[in-house]
């Protein structure tokens, strides 16, 4: 136990990595072997980031830990700017390329404009966005895995969101394809690596924007984190159009992808270059 202990102390991010693809991706292969279907799968997958992230925050900090994470899921008192960054980034970027988009074709047309049961859609989108994306892998990914590269190995937010993005996005490549990913007239061989490649793209884009939202909304777990996490894992769900498939969607997802880089272009430039913020600069004794 001591052993595991300094290894985890040793390297903290890498046993969070490793602990949550265990659960994550061999808790859900273990359900679908043993005939689980449906929704199941999916509960054992998003399992893994809250019990690494809780798990290790034990191990690491103890109570002190816990006490840190629990100010940071209630720190709500924010400027009213990053409740709008974190509930509007997602959906105005999404519906803005599909609108786009669908000048060319309806098949574009987001997806709560074209089915025949709004309120299910918005309440699944929602239900799901809060409760599995938002407050569940958060407790992992913002919960412990940010303020580990912040705080404990000095990374910056840029740093910060291209590591955490990464994994992010590659634990969810599983989760994604037993949902339904629809090549269409593309070969698996090449339709498989261009989505892998879109989908880290754009999920890294904006776990960087979830990165810096948590730097200077003061470390808010609730609002950088669950909130923000929620908006993406609706929105994708809500907006998504029902039909597009094979190229149409790589198109689409690649648009996303490339649009939410911009918007991290447009932060840096806005902040002089600085995504992370600075500390104030100490006046010269005179």
């Amino acid at each position: 136990m001591k052993t595991i202990k300094a290894f985890i102390k040793s390297h903290p991010l890498l046993s969070y990595f490793a602990l949550t693809f265990a659960i994550s991706w061999g808790g859900m292969l273990l359900v679908i072997a043993v005939g689980g279907s449906g929704g199941v799968p999916m509960l054992a997958w998003v399992a893994g980031p809250p019990i690494a992230g809780i798990l290790l925050t034990g191990l690491l900090d103890g109570r002190a830990g816990f006490r840190d994470l629990l100010t940071r899921m209630r720190r709500w008192r924010v400027g009213a700017r990053w409740y709008a960054v974190a509930l509007l980034t997602a959906p105005l970027v999404f519906t803005a390329i599909l609108l786009a988009f669908s000048l060319s074709s309806p098949e574009f047309l987001p997806r709560i404009l074209t089915t025949s049961d709004t309120a299910s859609v918005l309440l699944f989108g929602i239900g799901w966005g809060l409760i599995g994306g938002g407050f569940l892998e958060e407790l992992g990914w913002t919960g412990f895995a940010v303020p580990t590269l912040l705080r404990r190995m000095r990374y910056g937010v840029l740093s910060t969101g291209l590591t955490v993005g990464l994994l992010w996005a590659v634990l969810h490549f599983l989760a994604f394809f037993y949902l339904g990913r629809s090549s269409g007239a593309i070969p698996l061989a090449i339709f498989v690596p261009l989505d892998v490649f879109i989908t880290v793209m754009g999920m890294t884009a904006f776990r960087v924007l979830m990165v810096w939202v948590y730097d200077r909304s003061g470390g808010s777990l609730l609002v950088a984190g669950m909130l923000m996490h929620a908006s993406y894992t609706a929105f994708t769900f809500i907006l998504a159009p029902l039909t597009i498939s094979g190229v149409a969607f790589l198109t689409v997802t690649f648009a996303e992808a490339a649009a939410l880089w911009m918007v991290v272009a447009v932060v840096a430039l806005v902040n002089h270059g600085h995504l992370t913020r600075q500390p104030p600069l100490r006046r010269r004794a005179a």
